[in-house]
């Protein structure tokens, strides 16, 4: 059972959906999603038993990277509906029971936000030093090496100020000077906006990207990898143009806001080289962010124990430690089914996969269509809509491939989500995953991860307890989790073996989960056992 103290902090071992409204529903016919669109499927959400949505930007926006370059924060795009929209999406939320948490991208604007308009004018405006812009060498060339995320160098030439204005991310992208507490106090105020609107939370988009190093010197070389080096980007140590250590102060100021307002919650994205460390600092004590999570599973080729394993002890619990956040997929991560799931029995693995996500200790970040089983599309390259995919065909995965329509029914047209050819293509097997080929079926994906949910939620242990591994070795990995007044006992069988553990089984557990032919400490091939320990 949850405690009443658990209950205080929800966010606290939630299980959170993101939904992506571009792909989610599309309610007026123009194949693409929109507000009224979610807002009309959250009947299905709150029946998975998550405790919360995250929106991914629905801001206006010319969509250069589809919402992630804001041009309004306090506006809704009009592909998307309207504040009004949002506020139904609201209260309709609420009503069901579901907490709303939206993105918030305060590293960069799109180069058609005001702000930047204003910025880029002339070097002595009112918002001239909003953004990063600084002076061509000698020779004309930009300030330093920094490159860009998406290829090329990190400095766009502007000819109205007769200066380079600095991008990590697309050149429509510029960054905004985090360090510029007029910026800070404009970002605080977006913050603001949203929260006396209702909202119950934030994720922070590349909040890492959010300061450079104001010497701007040349990042360093990186040493030679495994990796296929595709961008200039991946030739350097990003030690300077991001990770700058008065990061965590602005965060304090986030943090000191969201506290004004009961029961709010926050979540930074973290990547980079060194994700563990930052997502220590941004989550330190009860002064920065709730949460954070960084990209440990997200472009994982496999998963193994001792993958989990790392990923678990890096969070250890203690005083002042923040508390994690996972995610298997997202909108910019390939599917983990069809990075990890072996042929012929994907589908015992993915339910597996998925028991195991929601047996950790953290907040579990479920990606739209994970609990229906959807494979990864692979997009052709003349219907591709991500920029950075375009420019680097095709040696980078499109991330196009994991945003593709959610199937709502086999049986209509375009699986229920529009009835306008979709602004990305379906997958050859999405039909026979919809919504209404799984709901009701015993065994389905959608079930099952219906029920693992239910477990999660019924069970202190599992919601909010310590973790401690105990075998992490071959094809095993094992785990206890213990609250006060519960201890229980994990065991998943990662290979296509049957195995069995422990060697010398204890007699004082009972069964309460098990998966593919796990029963008697003996566990199939891709099984599960859990078990609560009694007396």
């Amino acid at each position: 059972m949850i405690s009443s103290t658990a209950l205080s902090e929800w966010w606290r071992g939630a299980v959170i959906y993101q939904i992506y409204p571009r792909s989610f529903a599309d309610s007026n016919g123009d194949g693409v999603g929109d507000l009224p669109g979610v807002t009309g499927k959250l009947d299905y959400v709150a029946s998975l038993g998550v405790d919360a949505i995250w929106l991914s930007p629905f801001f206006t926006s010319p969509m250069r990277d589809f919402g992630y370059d804001v041009a309004d924060y306090c506006g809704v795009d009009p592909i998307f509906g309207t504040l009004d929209d949002f506020d139904a999406l609201i209260a309709k939320a609420h009503g069901l029971g579901l907490k709303v948490i939206i993105d918030q991208v305060y590293s960069h604007t799109s180069d058609q936000h005001p702000w930047f308009a204003e910025s880029r004018s002339s070097r002595d405006n009112a918002k001239a030093d909003w953004y990063v812009w600084a002076d061509p060498k000698p020779d004309g060339s930009p300030p330093n090496n920094w490159q860009s995320v998406f290829g090329g160098p990190a400095w766009t030439w502007d000819a109205r100020r007769g200066q380079y204005y600095m991008h990590n991310f697309l050149r429509e992208q510029p960054q905004m000077n985090g360090h510029n507490p007029e910026v800070q106090e404009a970002l605080l105020g977006v913050a603001k906006f949203w929260l006396d609107r209702g909202v119950d939370g934030f994720r922070v988009d590349a909040i890492n990207f959010a300061m450079h190093d104001l010497q701007l010197r040349d990042n360093p070389p990186a040493p030679l990898g495994n990796g296929v080096r595709t961008r200039p980007f991946d030739f350097q140590l990003k030690v300077h143009n991001q990770s700058h250590p008065d990061i965590p102060g602005f965060i304090q100021r986030i943090r000191a806001l969201t506290d004004r307002y009961p029961d709010r919650f926050t979540v930074a994205e973290v990547g980079g080289p060194e994700p563990d460390k930052e997502m220590k600092a941004f989550t330190a004590g009860n002064t920065h962010f709730n949460s954070a999570y960084g990209f440990d599973f997200l472009y994982a080729e496999k998963l193994t124990p001792a993958l989990v394993r790392e990923a678990v002890e890096n969070w250890p619990s203690g005083e002042g430690i923040g508390w994690p956040s996972w995610a298997f997929s997202n909108h910019d991560a390939p599917r983990w089914i069809s990075r990890w799931a072996p042929e012929g029995a994907r589908d015992e693995f993915a339910r597996m996969a998925m028991l195991l996500f929601l047996c950790l200790r953290g907040n579990a970040i479920i990606w739209q269509g994970e609990e229906l089983g959807l494979s990864q599309v692979d997009i052709p390259f003349e219907k591709l809509q991500d920029p950075e995919a375009i420019a680097n065909w095709p040696l980078t995965l499109s991330r196009d491939g994991t945003r593709t329509p959610m199937p709502w029914s086999a049986r209509e047209e375009n699986c229920g989500f529009s009835t306008h050819e979709p602004w990305l293509p379906f997958g050859p097997d999405h039909a026979s995953h919809a919504v209404d080929q799984q709901a009701g079926t015993a065994g389905s994906m959608l079930e099952e991860t219906k029920r693992f949910i239910a477990l999660r939620q019924s069970n202190e242990a599992l919601r909010s307890g310590d973790i401690r591994i105990l075998d992490a070795n071959g094809s095993v990995l094992a785990f206890e989790r213990k609250s006060k007044c519960q201890t229980l006992l994990c065991i998943f069988n990662l290979g296509s073996e049957n195995i069995e553990w422990p060697s010398q089984q204890p007699a004082n557990w009972r069964k309460v989960e098990s998966l593919n032919q796990a029963a008697d400490w003996t566990i199939g091939a891709y099984g599960a056992l859990v078990l609560e320990k009694i007396g």
